[in-house]
């Protein structure tokens, strides 16, 4: 999130203070988002507890996994065969073998138009996960956009925090990765507006060793040691200094509340040992898989059971494939689509995802845990990107004019798909959804119904005027 110094500036002193006992993994803001919002608890509960957001980062090729076009023409037409599921007239493609078993639990959305005016990653993401459409600035900017303090909320930041939570962890925790690479921070995955108190957590994981996942915000550093964290009186004096500084700051507020949830969390057994995935049974991580992603689909379960109301997985790219795919190594297929997904991202995926879905239901959370799978575009259903040598390079570009979302679990009823997209899967055909409604239909499962909130002049304003939920899949 970008720091604007012309707002509001602390010591450098300070700062480094505030660093060193654990806010490298908290966002800073400025006093104006600090006060953007008076939260008031959901007056109604959903049935949904919690929500995992598996976010399949680089745009996922909808036509070739659960919306297949196989009367479509050449040319259009993967190589891929639909085959059936457990839910009668639901069709995934046949290298989901294991999620296609768990289809019953499942509602797929295939008529979500996500159109954006860039039709790039940084505007879909944002689209996708706020709910609100990019503005102007997507399309000046491209990739120079950073995200900005007075952006429209993440989802996960507005559910976490209008969700009361017994739970010691912040409200909503982001894993295993934030992306993409600085500077080119997506926008959209933060609090923004709402107050920087409700950004994510974000633990950190790598594929190189995935049973690993290290959170910044629980992590000491500088001259505080591990004997020292256990006192609270020792740790509150290394940082009366600093406060000191604050105290004649507008961001005093702002301050305390993160100078009290990096305490909480260090003080906490419960946050570090719901991310010690090494002691779950050697069984449960097989059946997930090895990988970084399966791995934090299965802390992202340990989360549910710790009542955290948000959790949020970004697919983590696999730089060995980047130029097979001529991609980042995710699902940003530019070239070979085809083998891209038959070899490397669907076998990962549907290990990882199905296991996820047959856990959470096998411990009985299913029904209170709303799992949703989207990504920040579909791909083009034209095969051929002139980046990768057009139709002979076998890839698919970006589209954001349709594409899939996926829904289990959390009082959804599985076993069917909601909507549908053209004959070619090129825009959305029958019962036409947005972003927006996306959104909308979280804030329902969870039972967040009031979504208003108060500027730091007092002015209330919604958090997301469009878009519906579909209650129809519930």
């Amino acid at each position: 999130m970008n720091w604007q110094p012309n707002r509001y500036s602390p010591s450098r002193r300070a700062f480094m203070v505030a660093s060193a006992t654990g806010f490298a993994g908290l966002q800073f803001g400025t006093p104006k988002q600090a006060q953007a919002s008076e939260i008031k608890p959901a007056a109604k509960a959903g049935k949904a507890k919690s929500v995992i957001l598996f976010f399949l980062c680089g745009g996922a090729s909808h036509v070739d996994t659960w919306d297949m076009k196989p009367d479509a023409p050449d040319g259009y037409r993967g190589p891929f065969a639909p085959i059936q599921t457990s839910a009668p007239g639901v069709r995934f493609c046949e290298h989901l073998p294991m999620v296609s078993k768990q289809a019953h639990h499942m509602a797929v959305i295939n008529s979500v138009g996500g159109t954006v005016n860039t039709n790039d990653h940084h505007a879909g993401y944002y689209y996708n996960l706020t709910g609100h459409v990019p503005d102007t600035t997507f399309l000046t900017l491209g990739n120079d956009r950073r995200p900005y303090s007075d952006d429209w909320p993440f989802m996960g930041s507005v559910i976490a925090a209008k969700k009361a939570t017994a739970s010691s962890l912040p409200g909503a925790i982001t894993l295993p990765h934030k992306p993409s690479k600085a500077p080119y921070t997506r926008p959209g995955q933060f609090a923004a507006r709402l107050g920087v108190e409700f950004d994510p957590l974000y633990v950190s994981s790598n594929r190189e060793a995935p049973l690993k996942f290290h959170a910044p915000a629980l992590v000491l550093s500088g001259d505080i040691t591990a004997q020292q964290m256990h006192s609270r009186t020792q740790l509150l004096s290394q940082l009366d200094g600093a406060r000191r500084e604050f105290d004649k700051n507008p961001a005093r507020q702002l301050w305390e509340k993160h100078q009290q949830r990096t305490l909480d969390l260090l003080l906490s057994s419960a946050a570090t040992k719901v991310f010690d995935v090494e002691s779950e049974p050697a069984a449960v991580r097989e059946r997930y898989g090895k990988s970084v992603n399966a791995m934090s689909l299965l802390v992202a379960r340990r989360l549910v059971e710790a009542e955290v109301p948000f959790v949020t997985v970004f697919w983590k790219e696999d730089t060995a494939i980047k130029n097979q795919c001529k991609s980042a190594g995710g699902w940003d297929t530019h070239g070979n689509n085809f083998n891209c997904l038959k070899d490397h991202l669907l076998p990962e995926f549907d290990q990882a995802y199905s296991a996820l879905l047959e856990d959470l239901h096998q411990k009985g959370l299913l029904d209170e845990t709303l799992v949703i799978v989207t990504s920040e575009m579909g791909r083009t259903p034209k095969i051929g990107d002139v980046r990768s040598g057009g139709v002979s390079g076998a890839g698919r570009d970006h589209w954001t004019h349709c594409q899939s979302v996926l829904m289990a679990g959390g009082g959804v009823q599985g076993g069917q798909v909601y909507g549908s997209s053209d004959r070619l899967g090129a825009y959305p055909e029958e019962h036409p959804v947005t972003p927006a409604d996306i959104a909308k239909t979280a804030y329902y499962a969870t039972g967040v119904n009031d979504l208003r909130a108060t500027d730091s002049q007092g002015r209330p304003y919604n958090l997301l005027d469009e878009g519906e939920p579909i209650k129809a899949i519930f």
